[in-house]
């Protein structure tokens, strides 16, 4: 494997283009908790981009390993990520709906809600692991690292984003974020089963 220019620029280009459902997605946690400090915010992008440097190796590690049981599984990503995010989105929805005290400061996502949007958002990562079988194993660890530090930029700016319209946009930021992660839920399922 070549460490050439070609190398690093397509890596950060697969990083950018895996990262735009994290983006979305942060953009929803923005939208929804306007106070949240920087160090969760870190915390929140460090979550996205984690998921995104797992699920690549794990499938070049599947690639490598256990290939013909990767390709059963592949037909069910779209609607896993599909479940994740309605799954979460509508609770979003549901709550921004219904109301509630708006003055009280509460975290919008827990740690279970953000384990999922980070899981249901890199699931189709999976499948890059299958667009790097040439690369040895130090290879394929130093791309994935690239993407994460990709996604982690991008998630932190989508965040900031979320949080400067969120205070404008006070109770409906819930309704919006909802939206928003079952717009990408519904998206990840169309282009999912379209392509299998």
């Amino acid at each position: 494997m070549n460490w050439d220019f070609a190398f690093f620029a397509s890596s950060v280009s697969l990083g950018v283009g895996l990262a735009m459902d994290a983006f979305s997605v942060s953009l929803a946690n923005g939208l929804n908790e306007p106070q949240m400090k920087r160090g969760r915010m870190c915390a929140v992008a460090g979550t996205f981009s984690f998921f995104q440097f797992l699920m690549p190796m794990i499938g070049w590690v599947c690639v490598h390993t256990m290939l013909q049981y990767f390709t059963i599984f592949e037909g069910y990503i779209p609607w896993v990520a599909f479940i994740l995010l309605a799954f979460i989105g509508g609770k979003m929805l549901i709550e921004g709906i219904r109301g509630g005290d708006e003055d009280e400061e509460k975290s919008a996502v827990g740690f279970g809600a953000l384990m999922v949007q980070g899981v249901a958002t890199s699931i189709d990562a999976l499948s890059v692991g299958f667009t790097i079988p040439d690369y040895d194993w130090l290879s394929a660890f130093v791309c994935c690292l690239l993407i994460a530090v990709v996604t982690f930029a991008i998630c932190m700016g989508g965040l900031a984003l979320g949080k400067k319209f969120g205070t404008k946009l006070a109770g409906k930021a819930s309704i919006l974020g909802g939206a928003i992660l079952l717009i990408i839920g519904l998206r990840i399922f169309v282009t999912g089963v379209f392509h299998c």
